[in-house]
């Protein structure tokens, strides 16, 4: 596996499927490299943890970051490039263009200039990458509409690929953030996932989902239309840190 810096380093040829990330691997991560092996001729990671898509400064600090393991990963997986660039290669001195994805839901309204920032990084990735195919996983639902929309809307070209929520035993939605976690609130946070899936089937599940979660606060709790799925999806905060989940109530992603 080849670790690639800057821009000009990278130099691909064959189908290419991308997988962009923010890093911290966990097993998430894994099922979409597996899927962009089995697909692509070649595999390209992106870490980047993206400073336009954080709200909050000491959200942005905090989060986890360990390239050594996580380039270890990525080679065990069949990723061909991990394409790791500074802040600076991608958002370099007058950098003034942003994608401005318009209506983004419930998580959107939540974390106001969230998606720009995810629209904006992922749409100069596609642009460099060149992929045919990027890799994204259900949790980020949400995320998964906005970059679809811009796809669309500016012919792109690119097949955006959606697989299942990787969930541990327990059934906590994996997620980079879930290491910052003490025991007690795991166990807290359990309540999410757990307040979803009860409330899938019931007449009314955002009603049911919100009277399950146990003490949970929510940012939101929402049923959403996402590309021929119905969507019940929630946020909350445990201690410091936010989560997000969600399960299909109708359909399915495409």
């Amino acid at each position: 596996m080849k670790v690639v810096r800057t821009i000009g380093e990278l130099e691909l040829d064959g189908e290419v499927g991308l997988v962009p990330t923010m890093g911290a691997f966990h097993a998430g991560h894994v099922s979409l490299f597996e899927a962009a092996r089995a697909e692509n001729d070649i595999v390209v990671a992106s870490l980047f943890v993206n400073p336009a898509q954080f709200d909050e400064e000491s959200d942005l600090a905090r989060y986890p970051r360990d390239e050594g393991r996580d380039a270890e990963i990525a080679a065990a997986t069949g990723v061909d490039v991990l394409f790791a660039p500074s802040a600076d290669e991608m958002y370099p001195a007058g950098f003034s263009t942003w994608v401005d994805p318009g209506s983004t839901g419930s998580e959107g309204s939540a974390r106001p200039g969230h998606f720009r920032g995810v629209a904006t990084v992922c749409l100069k990735l596609f642009n460099i990458v060149r992929p045919s195919r990027a890799y994204f996983g259900q949790k980020d639902a949400q995320q998964v509409a906005v970059v679809r929309r811009m796809v669309l809307d500016l012919d792109l070209g690119v097949r955006v690929r959606v697989l299942p929520t990787v969930r541990d035993e327990d059934g906590l939605a994996l997620s980079s953030r879930n290491v910052l976690l003490s025991p007690s609130e795991r166990e807290r946070a359990l309540g999410l996932p757990r307040a979803l899936a009860g409330a899938v089937g019931a007449d009314d599940p955002v009603a049911a989902a919100r009277a399950a979660l146990n003490g949970l606060e929510p940012d939101y709790v929402d049923v959403l239309d996402l590309g021929g799925a119905r969507v019940l999806a929630a946020a909350v905060r445990v201690g410091s840190v936010r989560l997000i989940d969600n399960v299909i109530v109708k359909g399915a992603l495409p």
